[in-house]
């Protein structure tokens, strides 16, 4: 079968966006591809896929799946037909973002301090005091230059008349990124002409972005402060990520008990003794950084690490407590952060969201199921998500029995058909189902976000659910000018 015969037997369906052909036909920002793709033999095309699958395994680009207590490493499914944002979507995406991380930069600066957006009743009192994630433990403590998310993951999908909406903030822990960079290496081996040919915008500086950005946040202006990074280790789903960032920005990958704490400073040990450290770009939750504080059983922190941090003798990026802005049911009120803060209206939309804890709307979403997705408010990674329109009647029974044991600890949402992207599955191009991860650096001079991000492709026929957790691949992410 030729390219061309397999481009045009792509099918596509009336009432979902596809990121690449129109009912008029292909879309422009595709043409490039339509190109190359048509004037290759599908043994051609099969024959990259075979040739990325085996670079991503060569160079152990892995993750972990957690199943039945066994931690399984796979690699990462990676699909070689690019993902094609115009640079004019890119623009509304980044502008929108920006405003959405400036808000909630603010918020959580008020919400562990002065907590004003609660006493003006914007935000209810309860709903934060029942967040798991709000941590009072570092209420007060003034972090550099009042910015609390340094990096974040901002999930966005497609709807079915192509606009764009936020699907979720991640402003903890974001992981991925590697998988961005490693798919744009990967995709200059397969095309190595077409990035420039199409006029992509490049990523690959991301890496020095990152240490430009930990490096402005060290508590001494001094000519190279001392950053790590530290990992739970190697059996962490991500630790294939932590050494590969670690290794780009020459920086020192450690573990809890390569630290100390002495006098409130921060100290990595050394073959040449003790050396001071400045920065930590932390990949560990809360709750295991330092067992003096938090869970005392826990042996991937350092002791009196926060003391350090309260001191202001440290950097730890993220901040602690980001969890508060992120949790799911604080997700709805992030419009209204906008207009608070900025007295902007918002430019990313968010998607409708009912609170299971508020009687009205959850009777909606209770004679709605078959046409919500219901979510665990601080879970992660596909991890306690209802769809209702593949359920089972007793998956749904379970569910509503869940929510009524604990409403705070749930949302819904109405399920929206996410756009989809050419995949090569099967020997035939098809389309699944994607989502889009931008990574932004918010530092002193403001936020920089790399053009593109890391495309999630839900590459079960039919799904909705991109986490590679559950099932999901990836695809290289382009904008193009």
């Amino acid at each position: 079968m030729t390219g061309e015969t397999l481009f045009n037997q792509y099918p596509i369906a009336s009432h979902i966006w596809d990121e690449m052909m129109s009912a008029e036909g292909i879309r422009q920002q595709y043409f490039s591809i339509y190109d190359t793709g048509r004037q290759l033999h599908l043994n051609d095309l099969l024959q990259k896929h075979k040739l990325a699958s085996e670079l991503f395994m060569s160079q152990g680009i892995t993750f972990t799946v957690y199943s039945e207590n066994e931690g399984i490493e796979r690699i990462f499914p990676f699909d070689i037909i690019p993902r094609i944002i115009t640079g004019a979507e890119w623009d509304h995406i980044e502008k929108g973002i920006k405003q959405r991380l400036t808000a909630l930069n603010l918020f959580l600066k008020d919400i562990y301090n002065e907590q004003q957006i609660v006493k003006d009743g914007i935000i209810p009192a309860d709903l934060i005091a029942s967040c798991p994630h709000f941590t009072r433990e570092v209420f007060g403590i003034q972090v550099p230059f009042d910015i609390y998310v340094h990096i974040a993951g901002i999930d966005l999908i497609r709807g079915d008349d192509g606009t764009f909406y936020i699907l979720e903030d991640n402003l903890r822990t974001p992981s991925g990124v590697s998988y961005m960079l490693e798919n744009r290496e990967v995709t200059k081996r397969i095309f190595p002409n077409l990035l420039g040919e199409s006029n992509v915008r490049m990523i690959n500086n991301y890496p020095l972005l990152l240490h430009d950005n930990l490096v402005s946040y060290a508590p001494k202006q001094i000519a190279n402060p001392t950053v790590v990074l530290l990992t739970p280790g190697m059996y962490n789903s991500a630790y294939f990520e932590h050494t590969f960032l670690a290794r780009q920005m020459g920086v020192q990958l450690v573990e809890g008990r390569d630290l100390l704490v002495n006098d409130h400073k921060v100290y990595m040990k050394t073959t040449a003794g003790l050396r001071q450290v400045d920065v930590i770009y932390r990949r560990i939750d809360d709750e295991f950084l330092d067992p003096l504080v938090f869970r005392p059983d826990s042996a991937l922190g350092v002791p009196g690490l926060i003391s350090a941090y309260r001191k202001g003798n440290v950097a730890i990026v993220n901040a602690l407590g980001n969890g508060v802005a992120d949790d799911k049911a604080v997700y709805a009120y992030v419009p209204a952060m906008i207009k608070y803060y900025l007295n902007e209206e918002i430019i990313l939309p968010n998607i409708p969201t009912y609170h299971m804890n508020n009687d009205e709307e959850r009777n909606y979403v209770f004679e709605n199921m078959h046409k919500m997705v219901v979510k665990e408010t601080n879970q992660s990674g596909g991890y306690g998500m209802v769809m209702g329109n593949s359920a089972s009647d007793e998956q749904l029974k379970k569910a509503k029995e869940n929510i009524l044991a604990n409403p705070r600890n749930f949302i819904a949402q109405p399920i929206i058909q996410l756009s989809t992207v050419p995949c090569l599955i099967d020997g035939k191009l098809q389309p699944r189902h994607v989502d889009l991860r931008p990574y932004a650096l918010c530092g002193p001079n403001g936020i920089n976000i790399v053009p593109g991000g890391l495309t999630r492709v839900a590459l079960r026929e039919g799904s909705l659910v991109v986490n590679s957790s559950q099932g999901g691949g990836s695809k290289d992410t382009w904008v193009v000018d």
